[in-house]
C-alpha cells in the first residue's frame, strides 16, 4: 500500500502546513524568511548600543552603569543557550523560532517604555534570554529541507543572518534616532515593531515539523528527548566542535570589538576614527564569503576531504595572525587586507561548528541541544575576547595577543583532523 506523498515531495504536516520538497525554491525562499527573522533579532539587540549615549544624558547615569545592562544581557543570553536550547528539540523547531520572535518583540516594546534603568536592564536581560533559543531553532527547522551535497551550504546562509545583522542593526537605529530627535525610546521601540511584522509572516508561512513517532527511539518518542550528557562527554567530536567553537570565537569576538582600534593605533594619527571604522569591514565582508564558500566546498566533498578544507583554512588564519602579530614590516594596505584573511579563514569553519556539525553529530532529533551547548561554549571565549584581551593589550600589546591567538589557530588546525566523521544526511523529516 502507498505510504502517499512524503516531505521528500512536498508532503503535508500535520496542522495543514506543507512542507517543502528538498532543495526546491520554496526551501529556498523560507530560509530567506528565517535569515530574516534572525536579522529582526539582532535589530533589537545591538540597538542598545546606539541608544547609549542617549540614555546616559536621559538618567543622569554613568557609562559603567549602562553597561552593566549589556553585560546582564551577555549572562542571560548564555544561560538561555544551555537551558533553552534543549527545550528546542521538545517543541519543535517552527513553534520555538516563532516563539522567540514574539518574546523579543514584547521585550523590545517594554524596553522601550521603561520608566527606570532598572526596568531597562530587566528587559534588556530578558530580550537576549528570550533569543537564546532562535539560532538552534533555525538549525533544526531548516536542516531537513536541505539535502547531503547543499546542507552546509544552506545552513552557511543561516550564518549570514548574524554577520550582516549587526550593521543593519545599527544603520536603522541611527535612522531612527536622526529622525526621531534622538529619542532611545524610538531607537528601541522601532525595530521592536520591523520585527513583530517579520514574526507574524513566520507564523503564517514557515511549517510545522513533523509529529513526534511513538516508539521510533528514544528521541523521538512523546515529551522532551532524552538528553545522552554522559554519552555526549565522552563523544570525541563532540569535544572536538566544543574545543573549535571556543577557539573560533575567541577569534571571531576579538576582532569584532579590537579591529577598529588596532587599525587606528597601528596607522598612526593619519588615521581617524571613522577612516579606522570603515576599514575594519573587510573582516565582515570577506567573512560573510567565507562562510558561503566553505559551505559549499563541504557539501561535495567527503568527511576526510572536509578536515582539510578546514584544516587549511586554520592553517591560513594561522600564518595571518602571525602576521598580524609582527606588523612592523608589513605595508598599512597588507595589515588591512590580512583583516580580511582573518575573516574568510575564521568566519567560515565557525559558521558550519553550531550548525552543520551540530546536525551530522547526532542527527536532527538533538540538533538544538547539541548547537545551544557548543554555541555557549563558544561565549566563554566571548566573555574573554572583551576584557581577557583588554588586559593583554594593556600589559603586552597586539602583538602578543594577536601571538597568542595564532598559536591557538595552530591548535584549531590540528584539531580539524578529528572532527567527527558526520552521519548520513537526515531525510526531510
Amino acid at each position: 500500500m502507498s505510504a502517499g506523498p512524503g516531505p521528500e515531495a512536498g508532503g503535508v504536516r500535520p496542522g495543514g502546513q506543507a512542507v517543502p520538497a528538498a532543495d526546491t525554491p520554496r526551501a529556498w525562499a523560507l530560509l530567506g524568511l528565517l535569515v530574516a527573522g534572525y536579522i529582526g533579532v539582532y535589530l533589537c539587540r545591538k540597538n542598545l548600543a546606539v541608544a547609549v549615549p542617549l540614555l546616559v544624558e536621559d538618567f543622569g547615569a554613568t557609562r559603567e552603569e549602562v553597561g552593566r545592562i549589556a553585560s546582564a544581557g551577555t549572562l542571560a543570553y548564555a544561560a538561555g543557550k544551555l537551558l533553552l536550547a534543549p527545550l528546542v528539540d521538545r517543541f519543535g523547531g517552527r513553534d520555538s523560532f516563532v516563539a522567540a520572535l514574539f518574546a523579543v518583540v514584547g521585550c523590545g516594546a517594554l524596553s522601550a517604555l521603561s520608566p527606570t534603568l532598572g526596568i531597562l536592564g530587566l528587559a534588556y536581560a530578558c530580550n537576549r534570554l528570550a533569543a537564546s533559543p532562535a539560532w538552534a531553532a533555525m538549525v533544526k527547522q531548516a536542516s531537513p529541507w536541505f539535502g547531503a551535497r547543499s546542507q552546509a551550504f544552506a545552513l552557511g546562509v543561516l550564518s549570514l543572518s548574524y554577520v550582516f545583522g549587526g550593521a543593519a542593526s545599527v544603520a536603522l537605529a541611527g535612522w531612527v534616532a536622526q529622525a526621531s530627535g534622538g529619542s532611545w525610546r524610538a531607537i528601541l521601540l522601532v525595530p521592536a515593531g520591523v520585527l513583530a511584522l517579520i514574526a507574524v509572516a513566520a507564523w503564517r508561512l514557515l511549517p510545522r515539523a513533523a509529529a513526534p513517532v511513538p516508539g521510533a527511539g528514544p528521541n523521538h518518542g512523546p515529551g522532551p528527548p532524552r538528553i545522552p550528557w554522559a554519552g555526549l562527554l565522552r563523544d570525541r567530536g563532540f569535544l572536538v566542535l566544543c574545543a573549535l567553537s571556543f577557539i573560533l570565537t575567541l577569534v571571531r569576538e576579538t576582532f569584532n570589538d579590537w579591529t577598529v582600534d588596532f587599525i587606528k593605533s597601528t596607522g598612526g594619527p593619519g588615521v581617524s576614527l571613522q577612516l579606522a571604522s570603515f576599514l575594519s569591514l573587510p573582516f565582515d565582508l570577506c567573512g560573510a564569503a567565507g562562510i558561503l564558500v566553505t559551505g559549499a566546498l563541504l557539501g561535495r566533498w567527503s568527511a576526510g576531504q572536509q578536515r582539510w578544507v578546514l584544516a587549511v583554512n586554520l592553517a591560513l588564519l594561522a600564518a595571518s595572525l602571525l602576521l598580524l602579530s609582527r606588523p612592523t614590516g608589513l605595508s598599512f594596505p597588507w595589515l588591512v587586507t590580512l583583516v580580511g584573511v582573518v575573516g574568510f579563514c575564521g568566519l567560515g569553519p565557525y559558521s558550519l561548528l553550531a550548525g552543520y556539525f551540530s546536525v551530522r553529530l547526532r542527527g536532527p532529533a538533538l540538533a538544538g541541544t547539541i548547537s545551544g551547548l557548543i554555541d555557549s561554549v563558544g561565549y566563554v571565549a566571548g566573555v574573554l575576547a572583551g576584557s581577557g584581551f583588554g588586559w593583554i593589550l594593556d600589559h603586552w600589546g597586539y602583538g602578543t595577543g594577536f601571538g597568542i591567538l595564532a598559536a591557538s589557530a595552530v591548535a584549531a588546525t590540528v584539531l580539524a583532523f578529528f572532527l567527527p566523521t558526520p552521519a548520513p544526511a537526515p531525510e526531510n523529516a
